[in-house]
């Protein structure tokens, strides 16, 4: 009876985990921001998971480009710079969307690239309703790779992702042959396992039995092996120059994992970690360090020189 009812409650927690709520509103705070009746409560019922929205718009020029993907419609954020060094590509985490990144591309913009934001299938003003945070999110930055591809001119081609995104990122290079000039990628986590176990942690319960039960039902309900999505065995088969980013605070990406996945890479790659942050964009604490990082990356990779 046990076993039936941690399936009934694990099946619940996996759909909502993996679908948006089309109606707008509360969503769920991050684990550890919740009370102890609060985590008592998302234990029992479910995270509350509406559909994200993008709050805000470019402050430069831009335009709204649609892209098809195996996953449906993607709608992106398109800018191109005169005499681009190439493009860089931004994918956005779990429950965010690419306004998430506005940041990062106007940085990226200073430095010379055409930039494109795009909200993954199921967020923002992208079709669908539905996440598998990563897995078929691949499909998405192999569609927008190819999109991109005969628009370069055999310039730089720079694939930038957030956790979520980032994970996408090593899955389309290893599985779906995406070639980038370079990756940029922060705190990709080591497996959805993992994660699940991590976020349980989070709330101080136990993570077994629960967490490998919302595994194996959110693959279920989304069609595809969960215990695969594993951006640790993805890096294996990376050989991109890829620069890591990680914060040391970071509650739900550890230190174990981000070690495993820079060990694996193959290709040329270079890591930097910031001091204090933890799951969240590395400029608000370090705006210095991440952008010199950034740019320093670049210049060695061959795709730009430094810019002030």
């Amino acid at each position: 009876m046990l076993f039936l009812l941690a399936n009934v409650v694990a099946f619940n927690h996996a759909w909502r985990f993996t679908h948006f709520s089309a109606e707008p509103g509360y969503y769920t705070p991050n684990p550890e921001q919740l009370s102890v009746g609060e985590k008592l409560y998302v234990l029992a019922t479910g995270i509350k998971n509406p559909k994200p929205a993008n709050r805000a718009r470019p402050a430069f020029p831009y335009q709204t480009v649609s892209i098809q993907s195996p996953n449906g419609r993607l709608e992106s954020w398109y800018d191109t710079a005169p005499q681009a060094r190439g493009t860089v590509a931004l994918f956005h985490g779990y429950t965010s969307d690419k306004s998430h990144l506005l940041t990062e591309a106007s940085y990226f913009r200073r430095l010379g690239y055409n930039v494109l934001l795009t909200d993954f299938a199921g967020n923002g003003g992208s079709a669908g309703f539905r996440t598998t945070v990563g897995y078929q999110e691949a499909d998405d930055v192999a569609a927008v790779f190819r999109w991109l591809l005969p628009r370069q001119s055999n310039t730089p081609i720079i694939l930038y992702g957030v956790s979520m995104g980032a994970v996408a990122i090593l899955r389309a290079e290893s599985e779906l042959h995406v070639r980038p000039t370079a990756n940029i990628i922060e705190c990709p986590y080591g497996s959805m396992l993992q994660t699940a176990q991590n976020r349980f942690r989070s709330m101080h319960v136990p993570p077994f039995p629960m967490a490998n039960l919302l595994v194996f039902w959110g693959g279920v309900q989304n069609n595809f092996w969960a215990f695969g999505l594993n951006g640790k065995d993805y890096a294996r088969h990376v050989s991109t120059p890829t620069l890591l980013l990680w914060g040391t605070a970071d509650p739900r990406v550890t230190r174990q994992e981000t070690d495993a996945i820079f060990a694996n890479l193959r290709g040329p790659k270079q890591r930097q970690d910031f001091p204090g942050s933890g799951h969240e964009p590395y400029w608000k604490k370090h705006p210095r360090l991440w952008q010199q990082t950034v740019a320093g990356f670049l210049a060695r990779s061959g795709t730009t020189t430094p810019k002030s």
